[in-house]
């Protein structure tokens, strides 16, 4: 449970850092569970439903760059995802009717992961209001030099920063961006940072020896109904299940406007849109 010094901090900063979220033995059954999935996987022979591997290695590489929906496809993600003690937090900040939204693992192999430009979780699936939660649990110790996430507080009660150009969303904040106050956040293997979808965030490449893995589920209040945006909707929306309470018959507004994302064809992966809008840049 949170306590009320940590739920102040997250609505005021925008996130919140949990150390020792998972306990060893929690974080050594995850870690094999990756293992396990991961093995037997190249470049050019894996599943691209379930994972993306790293683009700058040979086709018989074998470093995966993240793993698609971990909380659906595999049981001891899923059983976590619906934990009582994470549950509990989530609740703490939006109430006892709650939607799991989706879940993902961001890899980050040792000198290759990759870079993960600054973004707001929100402007990729926008909803009728912005209670909404990503929660990444570093796996590793994650440090600077391994690419740990950074953020900028207190900017997630302002406006939505742009992430488009030319009439189409680039999956990247696309305005001048002072990072001047960005906060970087280091912690051990099974620390938990509870992250506004409206606060903007970004990590390096992984410059270190060391893997920086990191479980990342994304939660949100029941009455917060997705705003349909076509086919990248439904690929995240598929994913989304009651995990405590009952389901909304209303939807809560809190926004009288909100931009919308405008696709210019379907995309893999956060990693696979911003890499195309440097390309095109």
């Amino acid at each position: 449970m949170f306590t009320p010094a940590q739920i102040d901090h997250y609505n005021r900063e925008g996130y919140v850092v949990y150390p020792d979220f998972i306990s060893g033995d929690d974080l050594t059954a995850l870690k094999s569970e990756i293992d396990r999935v991961s093995e037997g996987n190249t470049k050019a022979n894996h599943d691209a439903a379930r994972m993306e591997m790293e683009p700058n290695q040979g086709p018989d590489g074998t470093l995966v760059r993240r793993i698609y929906e971990p909380c659906t496809f595999y049981q001891p993600f899923r059983d976590f995802s619906e934990s009582t003690a994470l549950l509990d937090c989530v609740e703490q900040l939006f109430g006892p009717n709650l939607l799991f939204h989706y879940s993902k693992i961001n890899m980050k192999p040792q000198n290759i992961g990759s870079i993960v430009e600054w973004h707001q979780d929100l402007s990729y699936y926008p909803l009728t209001n912005r209670d909404s939660v990503s929660i990444l649990f570093y796996l590793d110790d994650t440090s600077e030099e391994n690419g740990c996430l950074k953020v900028i507080p207190r900017r997630h009660t302002e406006a939505l920063m742009s992430h488009s150009t030319e009439g189409f969303f680039r999956g990247k904040v696309t305005e001048e961006v002072d990072d001047s106050e960005a906060v970087l956040l280091e912690g051990t293997g099974g620390t938990a940072i509870f992250m506004s979808a409206m606060t903007p965030h970004a990590s390096a490449i992984n410059s270190s020896d060391r893997p920086r893995k990191t479980l990342i589920l994304s939660y949100r209040a029941a009455d917060a109904f997705p705003i349909h945006c076509g086919v990248m909707s439904d690929k995240v929306e598929a994913h989304s299940r009651l995990v405590r309470g009952e389901r909304a018959s209303q939807a809560r507004f809190t926004m009288t406007d909100f931009p919308i994302p405008r696709y210019e064809d379907e995309v893999a992966s956060l990693y696979d849109l911003q890499e195309r809008s440097r390309k095109s840049a």
